[in-house]
């Protein structure tokens, strides 16, 4: 039995706008195992972002049930909340988040900065072999400035690892990037999930989800599709198929 990471029981989440009410989630139910690399995709509009939001722990939904690592979110404080952000929960951003006149170790060692069971000695250990996951172990004294857009979303991905969460939650984290470079981030990707690691990735790019096991399609806020991807892509195999860059 693969353990449960995520566990998604006809969730609901409304808003109230005037006096109107706007359904975003409408009875969403959906599991994520151990080890999976899911792409949630949809539209503007399709409740993806409400989803997102719910799955960080940063919005709590109107009814239904959600578990992290078989924790229920509902009944949480916000500190409890918190915790399981920073604990559970290794976070990519499209823009990066990087602080900017902070170099890469440092930025990455930030998530550890509020866990008083990590010394010092140990955070700075934890970041470096983050880094070098990523590739950028030469890198570490590099403010994101001195950077390309690759590598500073290679020192987020470090910064997402670093606490050794249960699952990286992903929000269009190749948005911002030209196609080789996103190519080379979903190879690095795909890496991290061969070595166990559960990623949960939010996008509306279709040829992102090819690289994905299991792709889960929103639209108004429901499930319409929730399909295994039996052919996936490798990323390093399209990567190769790209025309050489004229240097």
């Amino acid at each position: 039995m693969t353990k449960e990471i995520i566990k998604i029981e006809d969730l609901k989440r409304e808003f109230t706008m005037g006096t109107e009410v706007v359904h975003a989630l409408k009875g969403v139910s959906f599991s994520i195992k151990e080890g999976e690399f899911v792409t949630i995709m949809g539209s503007s509009g399709s409740g993806k972002s409400t989803m997102l939001n719910i799955l960080g722990c940063l919005d709590q939904p109107t009814s239904g049930i959600y578990e992290i690592d078989g924790v229920k979110v509902k009944d949480l404080t916000k500190n409890e909340l918190a915790t399981i952000r920073n604990e559970k929960i290794g976070f990519i951003f499209q823009s990066y988040n990087l602080l900017a006149r902070t170099s890469a170790i440092e930025n990455v060692e930030l998530p550890l900065l509020y866990n008083s069971k990590v010394s010092t000695e140990e955070r700075r250990a934890r970041a470096l072999k983050a880094l070098e996951m990523v590739g950028l172990g030469e890198r570490l004294h590099h403010t994101p400035s001195q950077l390309s857009g690759g590598q500073q979303q290679r020192v987020a991905i470090a910064r997402a690892l670093v606490n050794n969460p249960v699952m990286i939650l992903a929000d269009e984290a190749t948005g911002n990037l030209d196609t080789r470079t996103s190519y080379e981030i979903m190879t690095l990707f795909q890496e991290l999930n061969r070595q166990g690691i559960t990623i949960t990735f939010v996008t509306h790019e279709p040829d992102i989800a090819m690289f994905s096991s299991r792709t889960v399609v929103l639209k108004d806020g429901a499930v319409i599709k929730d399909a295994k991807n039996n052919n996936i892509q490798s990323a390093a195999a399209e990567l190769a198929k790209l025309p050489k860059e004229n240097h």
